[in-house]
């Protein structure tokens, strides 16, 4: 660990005042609550294009995705393949959906068409997917700059939550999304600025980089074989595409941007913008950790430094000299993935480049946490404040309530990444958490949306088949031996797909069974 030098803190702060400042010149227009969550419906369709690719553009992909490749292989961008298909189904349907409801939040309809239950269990489904995302966001970042400063990731949470939590109060959604176009281009030129460092310190360069990729065939997708055990190619394919339609179809991050957006149109434009950039953005992370590991191949006394770490966390306080060496010794590239990227940051990046390669982690985490943060306050007073505690709140109170809820969910979400201290992958956390969070609302949008005929009795019957179901598929793991019989056989990113389709094909079951006993009766 080392300090960073002068220039690049200087970089760093620049950086931030300027996204302060943004918050601070958009604070003049947020004099009510529908600028604060719709920016007035006047934001053009490339910009939400951009805001929603910064938003998918994450620390999680930053730092997760080249820790995946580097002690995997390139599974994981499967689930960017899926998202074309999603998007297509997500501009025909559900933007004119939204656009047509009129209603900011994308939970209202279910309780028109449900009932209020509908309603509070999709927003709570949200709002812990919410904490998680910004959880392993701010983990994300700290795991990166404690590498960098030697501070601890508790105070770099502390400190970069409360830079964002003061320019998201400040500006609101228009902040938020003007701040991830600048986010989008910063982390973007930031990615490919590793991948210049990276091969022009490789030895023998390219052709080096493939040979060893190939020999370790870190450029597979994963089996084509129809295996739902382990995490094969048709596993995460069908994981990204359920969770690319929950995030296009039901995540108040995306949906709430089709309400700044002039038209359906430009709202559609914005979607497929996003598809189009974040495909080939999220393939270069994943060439990025296959080089990192084929340049720590060359180089593997460099990476010592990072199996001594690890060792360390992993073994108790007094453990003795040889037990830290058979347990560095036993270490494997996936073991610590995540440390890579901050190591060679801290290596090999010249002074003044870390400065900016920081500054494009931090865009990378402050794009997702602060509009996460605007769309949990947009929720929590639409669906709950104003539905069960003070329905007829005026128009100040209202803009108060949701000052005060960003700042509530950015102080959660803080406590969320300190909980995750100590993770074996970012990535993985963020997919198993989200995949069970979201499965449920998921399942009951689909339901509602397609089979018109489904009453409030039938959907409750199969959301409580699926939430038992998505219990049993998370928690069965941990039965005793005796029990393994009884164990979810899938692997855990199956959870959503498994989940949702219960919800909706249960519901749907349950619908032709009625409708025939009203037919026999009738």
């Amino acid at each position: 660990m080392r300090g960073l030098p002068i220039f690049d803190l200087a970089i760093i702060f620049i950086y931030l005042v300027g996204m302060i400042l943004v918050g601070v010149y958009f604070s003049r227009k947020n004099k009510n609550s529908e600028q604060f969550t719709k920016a007035s419906g006047l934001i053009p369709g490339w910009a939400i294009g951009l805001s929603i690719y910064a938003t998918f553009l994450s620390s999680n992909t930053f730092l997760g995705v080249p820790g995946k490749a580097f002690g995997g292989n390139w599974n994981a961008f499967v689930f960017s393949i899926s998202m074309p298909l999603a998007a297509w189904i997500a501009s025909k349907y559900f933007v004119p959906f939204y656009r047509n409801t009129g209603e900011i939040s994308a939970y209202t309809h279910l309780e028109n068409r449900f009932g209020a239950w509908a309603r509070l269990y999709a927003v709570v489904c949200f709002l812990l997917t919410q904490l998680a995302r910004m959880g392993s966001i701010f983990f994300g970042i700290a795991l990166s700059l404690q590498a960098l400063t030697g501070y601890s990731m508790q105070m770099i949470m502390i400190v970069m939550g409360i830079c964002i939590i003061f320019y998201t109060v400040l500006g609101g959604i228009e902040a938020v999304i003007w701040t991830e176009v600048v986010q989008a281009v910063v982390k973007t030129f930031g990615a490919l600025l590793i991948l210049y460092l990276i091969i022009t310190n490789m030895p023998g360069g390219v052709s080096k980089i493939v040979e060893i990729g190939n020999s370790a065939s870190k450029f597979s997708l994963g089996s084509f074989s129809p295996d739902f055990v382990n995490s094969s190619f048709w596993v995460v394919l069908l994981y990204g595409f359920f969770i690319n339609l929950n995030n296009f179809g039901m995540d108040q991050n995306y949906i709430q941007r089709y309400h700044t957006a002039s038209s359906s149109k430009e709202a559609s434009k914005s979607i497929w913008l996003c598809v189009w950039l974040y495909i080939p953005a999220s393939l270069l992370f994943f060439v990025i950790g296959s080089c990192l590991y084929a340049y720590y191949e060359v180089n593997p006394d460099l990476v010592q430094s990072i199996k001594h770490q690890v060792a360390l966390e992993r073994l108790p306080i007094h453990s003795s000299a040889d037990e830290i060496l058979r347990m560095e010794s036993s270490l494997q590239p996936a073991d610590y993935g995540d440390k890579i990227m901050p190591h060679f940051m801290v290596t090999k990046i010249p002074i003044g480049l870390v400065g900016l390669i920081v500054s494009a982690i931090l865009s990378a985490a402050m794009s997702t946490i602060s509009s996460g943060m605007n769309a949990s306050a947009t929720v929590f007073s639409v669906d709950i404040y104003k539905r069960y505690i003070k329905p007829g709140v005026t128009e100040k109170q209202n803009l108060s309530l949701l000052h005060f809820a960003t700042v509530g969910f950015g102080l959660l979400g803080m406590i969320a990444g300190i909980a995750m201290i100590g993770v074996k992958s970012i990535l993985d956390v963020w997919w198993e958490l989200s995949g069970i969070f979201a499965a449920g609302m998921l399942g009951l949008f689909l339901l509602g949306i397609v089979s018109r005929k489904t009453k409030n009795h039938e959907a409750i019957i199969a959301t409580m088949i699926g939430i038992v179901v998505i219990i049993w598929m998370t928690l069965s793991s941990l039965l005793p031996a005796q029990y393994e019989l009884l164990r979810n056989p899938l692997h855990k990113n199956m959870i959503i797909v498994v989940g949702t389709l219960t919800i909706f094909l249960m519901g749907i079951i349950l619908t032709k069974i009625k409708n025939r006993k009203l037919k026999s009766v009738g």
